[in-house]
């Protein structure tokens, strides 16, 4: 029984040790109900054997040790352990002990010579509640184990010292029942202790639950609100178009469209259309950024050159917003990836000069031990601390109710906290409504690179190719066909890709450099299909390209881990061009 004075799972769980002495309180009021009640009778007994002064001491200990335990069970219930639940097991186990040794005594009054009626009594009573200590003890072993042996002991040494042969059956009578007893406390406690365990278990598991089903409620709130915003974000300008494309179409029908009116046209439509992309660029980038497909590459970067670009980049804003623009030169060298770094602390910077009206905006950095800490301050109109948390999800715009197109679309600082978390930079907020704010970002420091390193740019796009187009939009085909023969190349296209080989053949066949396909087709062919399959029948891994309108996170990951790139609808004239030239480059 050494084992129960360390039971297994005590210095493991603090909590299971709190929940044992729960138990362990929790289960005392049997015995203390039975030290009530049970002494009377007794006494009644003994009344003709011991002394009605020694009957009365004996009564008054056993009932103030009882109140005792019951007053300290009321204050474990009604305080708790204040953190210390081993203390108030032992508070309550030194109590047990003590009444234990008052039952106990019964055997010194008990084992008498020619008295068998009351010695039968007193080993019943003795049986009796050691037996029935066991489940209200057993959840804290050494409060029964001492309990019992304070009651058995001295019956045990008045036997051992009596000289007839029947006290030796009591004597083994006694031993096997604390035998017996021990391996019953030696269950229980495991039940309880493995009954504690599964309902720590079972707690922990309705906790994890309970945060899921709040963060899927928290998700579904944020989604909802998410595509609300993106609605009107994207319904606002292809509105724009609708009615720039009426007012053409009413010139049209006049005649001849005058010239600055055809000019004043296009621009809005560029404008508009930039919008457009813009929009849907933002979701990209927070697409790629959920989807886990954004490369890392990390190099050491110089703050100085970071933030020389930087000073150069915002100084015209500044001056034409009439802003003061600090940058603290820096010769830190930080651990991070280049052009990730610098997008986040641009749209920083961006946030910042789009909400400040006066006074101005300061990026500097703190080294603070094995790291730095870059920090964008402005003397905007501060953000509230309730909502400090709120400006990095999607579409928040505080200070821009009405959603002007100017002030941004509201995914900077989203983008922002998603670029962090995939560095592994931690960033900050400090803001007093009126006073402005500062963002910080905290990056690991790093030794400095290697001079001269060389640097590698894209190669300009060239004529002359042949390239294959699939798609099953005509328009589409149309589209590409013209733009890509005004580029100079020469252009096969078709619906799917055996029409895309045929319009090859037809044309008199030769080297293809291209592939160029829509992801989504007829048939539910995908473009990585066409694609496939169009490297097979000519036999050659050629470059490819693939565009798509999906923008969910497992067609992302599916770009990321093929041999083609992946452009997304809408597709400038310049990206497609670059994307041609780094394909075949």
């Amino acid at each position: 029984m050494g084992e129960q004075h360390q039971p297994t799972i005590i210095g493991q769980d603090a909590l299971a040790w709190k929940a044992l002495v729960e138990v362990f309180y929790r289960q005392s009021y049997a015995v203390l109900f039975a030290n009530f009640v049970v002494p009377l009778p007794v006494a009644w007994v003994l009344r003709e054997e011991v002394s009605l002064p020694v009957l009365v001491v004996w009564i008054a200990g056993m009932y103030l040790l009882t109140a005792a335990r019951v007053v300290l069970a009321q204050l474990h219930r009604i305080q708790g352990d204040g953190g210390r639940p081993l203390v108030w097991a032992w508070r309550s186990t030194v109590l047990s002990w003590a009444s234990s040794l008052l039952w106990g005594l019964l055997g010194l009054v008990g084992v008498m010579p020619g008295e068998p009626h009351l010695l039968a009594f007193v080993c019943i009573v003795l049986t009796g509640l050691t037996c029935g200590a066991v489940p209200s003890l057993s959840a804290f072993p050494p409060a029964y184990v001492g309990s019992m042996a304070a009651m058995l002991a001295p019956t045990l040494v008045r036997c051992l010292t009596q000289d007839e042969a029947i006290y030796g059956v009591y004597v083994i009578f006694i031993v096997c029942l604390a035998v017996v007893n021990l391996y019953y406390c030696r269950v229980t406690y495991r039940t309880v202790t493995e009954t504690v365990r599964l309902r720590s278990q079972n707690l922990a598991l309705i906790r994890d639950l309970e945060g899921e089903r709040d963060r899927a409620q928290t998700a579904d709130r944020s989604k909802t609100r998410f595509l609300a915003a993106a609605s009107h974000d994207l319904r606002q300008p292809i509105h724009a178009l609708g009615l720039f494309a009426g007012a053409l179409g009413v010139w049209a029908g006049k005649g001849d469209v005058p010239s600055h009116e055809a000019a004043g046209l296009s621009d809005r439509l560029k404008t508009v259309i930039g919008n457009l992309s813009g929009v849907l660029d933002g979701l990209l980038d927070v697409s790629k950024l959920d989807a886990g497909v954004v490369p890392v590459t990390r190099e050491p970067v110089s703050l100085g050159c970071l933030f020389a670009d930087l000073r150069e980049e915002y100084a015209g804003l500044a001056q034409e917003r009439g802003l003061s623009w600090r940058v603290i030169d820096s010769a830190l060298w930080v651990d991070s990836d280049p052009v990730l770094l610098r997008r986040m602390i641009g749209n920083l910077v961006s946030n910042a000069f789009r909400y400040t009206r006066r006074g101005g905006v300061l990026l500097g950095v703190r080294r603070r031990g094995e790291g730095a800490v870059i920090q964008v301050v402005d003397s905007g109109p501060g953000i509230a601390e309730d909502q400090q948390e709120l400006i990095f999800d999607e579409f928040v715009q505080l200070h821009n109710p009405e959603r002007d197109r100017a002030q941004g679309l509201g995914l900077g600082l989203a983008i922002v906290r998603r670029t962090a978390r995939l560095l592994g930079h931690p960033i900050a907020v400090r803001s007093v409504e009126g006073r402005g704010s500062s963002f910080s970002v905290a990056v690991p420091l790093t030794t400095p690179a290697a001079p001269d390193a060389p640097v590698c740019r894209p190669p300009e796009a060239c004529g002359g190719l042949r390239i294959l187009v699939v798609d099953d939009q005509a328009e589409v085909l149309t589209a590409v066909r013209g733009l890509l023969e005004a580029w100079g190349h020469s252009v096969h296209v078709g619906r799917d890709a055996d029409a895309a080989l045929r319009a090859h053949a037809k044309a008199g066949g030769g080297a293809v450099h291209l592939i160029l396909a829509d992801y989504r087709l007829g048939d539910e062919v995908t473009g990585r299909e066409a694609v496939t399959n169009l490297r097979l029948r000519l036999g050659a891994n050629l470059p490819a390209i693939v565009i798509t309108g999906d923008t969910s996170p497992s067609r992302l990951r599916e770009a990321a881990d093929r041999d083609w790139r992946l452009l997304h609808k809408p597709v400038k004239a310049e990206t497609l061009r670059d994307a041609i030239a780094l394909a075949v480059g």
